[in-house]
């Protein structure tokens, strides 16, 4: 069996909440069905030298609010990715 090719996997789309650096976005490897992904968190370095990556971790309620906002959009976005027949 081949192994994960970088070059398949794709983004379709991200958000970023600015507040808390929370990343949510829709990927796909290969022809596969595109997914939503929580996370990463982009979090900014204390001098402003820019930014740093790390796991989403538990999500703060501010977190929770953010995407309690988003989710409408983030859903119409991937439903009109989605092959229905599947």
């Amino acid at each position: 069996m081949a192994g994960y090719d970088p070059e398949m996997d794709k983004i379709l789309k991200t958000w970023t909440c600015e507040e808390t650096g929370l990343v949510v976005s829709i990927n796909q490897y290969g022809n596969g069905e595109p997914k939503l992904q929580i996370g990463p968190r982009m979090i900014r370095k204390k001098d402003g030298s820019g930014e740093r990556s790390t796991k989403a971790g538990r999500l703060t309620m501010e977190d929770v609010m953010w995407l309690h906002e988003m989710i409408d959009e983030i859903k119409d976005d991937l439903a009109g990715r989605v092959d229905p027949t599947k």
